[in-house]
């Protein structure tokens, strides 16, 4: 997971860092395609949440089955799907961005290609495509949500079928990282890519995207650093240093 948000920022991040510090922020077509592409193929990639989901479903619900029903080739399809489907997701809309005509203006209203901004630079009619956009990203998101919502409605109720409150607080601990992620993650892409955006400014569509792409992915990282104990022991070391300082 932690590899997948780091190629979903660098497809942005970079060039935009470039961009703040320079006079030239042009991009060729082909670049921005590129751009496009990557930033959505790895974007939906993300949907892995379902498999981490599943995982801890078997995890709890069904722990003597676990080693049967997630053995390595299991674990291998899964993760295959989602890179797969996430890489083909966007392929036809990026085909139908690439013929059409640009004849107007060549100036972005955003920070990178996003494909709305993209593809409303064209001449042609583009209201086809942004529906296809936005089916695509509804069925995408939607379904993985549903699934992911799903296996945590197993699992508390297994949790709540425990007789020990201890471990009941261990138990939803581990889920707790994965839950936090999981709901930054649809409800910033869900509001930024399945509901109708015709209502909202420019300004509100950017500010959007920043938190999809750059603050959600920082978060992320932040919220599975705290699970590991070394991390957890930095922390609080240099918490403590800073108490003794005068």
């Amino acid at each position: 997971m932690t590899e997948l948000i780091f190629f979903f920022v660098t497809s942005i991040i970079p060039k935009m860092l470039v961009d703040m510090v320079s006079l030239n922020k042009a991009i060729s077509f082909l670049a921005c395609v590129a751009q496009c592409y990557f930033y959505f193929s790895f974007g939906a990639s993300e949907t892995i949440l379902v498999v981490m989901a599943f995982d801890r479903y078997v995890t709890i619900c069904k722990p003597l089955r676990y080693a049967t029903i997630m053995n390595g080739w299991v674990c291998i399809d899964l993760v295959l799907g989602c890179w797969i489907g996430g890489f083909l997701a966007p392929v036809v809309p990026i085909i139908l961005l690439c013929r059409l005509s640009y004849c107007d203006s060549n100036i972005i209203d955003h920070f990178f290609c996003d494909y709305s901004p993209v593809v409303k630079l064209s001449c042609s009619d583009v209201q086809p495509l942004l529906a296809i956009e936005n089916v695509l990203c509804s069925v995408m998101l939607l379904s993985s949500l549903f699934a992911t919502l799903l296996s945590y409605i197993y699992i508390i109720a297994t949790i709540f079928r425990m007789h020990s409150t201890k471990g009941r607080l261990k138990t939803f601990s581990t889920c707790a990282s994965h839950i936090s992620v999981a709901s930054i993650y649809y409800l910033s892409s869900i509001f930024m890519y399945s509901l109708p955006s015709q209502g909202y400014s420019q300004d509100v569509q950017m500010g959007l995207a920043v938190l999809t792409g750059v603050v959600t992915p920082l978060l992320n990282s932040f919220i599975y650093s705290l699970r590991n104990e070394k991390v957890k022991e930095a922390f609080q070391d240099c918490l403590k240093k800073r108490q003794i300082m005068p």
